[in-house]
């Protein structure tokens, strides 16, 4: 008899979506006559901007022709769009094409990225936290076993935020060797500044450990002292790995491509201490265990960073800003104490007094028609709070709105 893979086992309950996607079912069945309005799961609503089908339906047309069909590619994406890339994300940092390695998406590489990694390597994390970072981490050995009075696993590094701390995460007591930071965060809403960053950077230098950089939200960024990258923080370049995606900047949730940055400048250990290459390993394993993303997908990520295709998504891009202010402005003058929503598409709000974080989505389903996230789904310090996403229909934002200061509002 063959044996599983235990750590899996150390997983606890299902996965927070899975989970609000079954609640919600149960609810739009029992009252088949209500209209649900879902401001939970990060997915977009805006259609895909006509100059990234154009490019789609034309890399269509050219696969289907003897001269231009294509087999398959280069498992780390093409050159046409890694050059791109390269040259308008990350102009003027340092970062090469063969530094980008093309993917289906960010989810996927913060999960995949673990391979590179020793099984008994110290993570660190914020809390609240993107549960993929933690899950993946528990399934590959690293976890320890789950403390159920603490809501924390035995060896993670908890780096708690809150409203205590500004949101901001202090340095680790005990050093890690891999950092997870995601700014703008998922699910807080909220942001770093370049100085704020700078610590990390520098304290993964002098600690040799890695930064895990999810900046998938980057796009929504409006002051002009947060990064868009972690690679404007000078020596970034020596011990971060920097993940983005095209589905929040480009609407391609269901188009699939992203992409993760690691540069020739990070190294890690072997244990006998040989300087390894991350970007080496992770060739490795991309050529070992991917075949790329599709062509078609390819060339209409191409097309985001066209004239054209730049102006259509940057409008995009506006409508989900102003369905943020609209909920963030609406939640405060309801009553509610809110966070993030002006750099970020999240809005991270504290549930009425004497409720826990699943008891108020509970009532906001049951007497709003209102579906959000529980905090503590992202771990025990978002006990207390909630997460609603801006990439919802604005009528449907206003309509929320109206909803909650109607059940909820002083």
């Amino acid at each position: 008899m063959f044996y599983i893979n235990e750590n899996f086992l150390n997983l606890q309950d299902s996965y927070l979506f899975s989970t609000i996607a079954k609640k919600v079912a149960e609810f739009q069945q029992n009252n088949p006559d209500k209209k649900v309005i879902k401001l939970g799961i990060g997915d977009v609503t805006k259609p895909i901007v006509p100059a990234v089908c154009d490019a789609m339906k034309k890399a269509v047309d050219e696969i289907g022709t003897a001269e231009g069909f294509k087999g398959y590619g280069p498992e780390q994406g093409y050159d046409f769009l890694r050059k791109v890339i390269a040259e308008n994300d990350y102009k003027g940092l340092g970062i090469e094409p063969d530094e980008i390695f093309v993917s289906d998406g960010a989810k996927c590489d913060c999960g995949n990225i673990v391979d590179l990694f020793d099984s008994e390597s110290k993570i660190a994390i914020t809390d609240p936290v993107y549960p993929v970072y933690l899950d993946t981490n528990v399934m590959g050995g690293r976890s320890g076993k789950f403390n159920k009075d603490t809501g924390k696993y035995e060896n993670i590094i908890y780096m708690p935020v809150s409203s205590e701390n500004n949101f901001v995460p202090e340095l680790p007591l005990i050093t890690p060797d891999v950092i997870y930071l995601c700014f703008p965060n998922n699910p807080t809403g909220t942001v770093l500044t370049k100085q704020q960053l700078k610590k990390f950077v520098d304290y993964a230098k002098e600690n040799k450990s890695i930064i895990l950089f999810d900046a998938a939200y980057e796009a929504f960024i409006q002051d002009e002292n947060i990064p868009h990258s972690i690679y404007e923080v000078e020596g970034a370049k020596d011990v971060a790995i920097e993940f983005r995606s095209f589905s929040k900047t480009a609407g391609f949730t269901g188009v699939r491509c992203a992409f993760a940055v690691v540069p020739k400048t990070v190294y890690g250990l072997s244990k006998s201490e040989e300087k390894i290459s991350l970007n080496k390993l992770w060739n490795r394993r991309t050529t070992t265990k991917f075949n790329g993303a599709s062509y078609i997908v390819q060339r209409g990520a191409e097309a985001v960073y066209s004239e054209e295709g730049r102006k259509q998504i940057r409008e995009n891009i506006e409508y989900y800003r102003e369905n943020a202010k609209i909920i963030k402005e609406g939640l405060e003058k309801a009553g509610f104490t809110v966070f993030g929503g002006v750099n970020s598409p999240y809005i991270w709000l504290k549930v009425p007094e004497g409720l826990t974080s699943w008891e108020f989505f509970d009532e906001l389903l049951s007497k709003a028609n209102v579906v959000g996230t529980p905090g503590s789904g992202f771990g025990p310090s978002g006990e207390g709070y909630f997460r609603l996403t801006s990439f919802g229909t604005k009528e449907n934002s206003i309509e929320a709105i109206r909803r909650i200061t109607e059940v909820f509002g002083g």
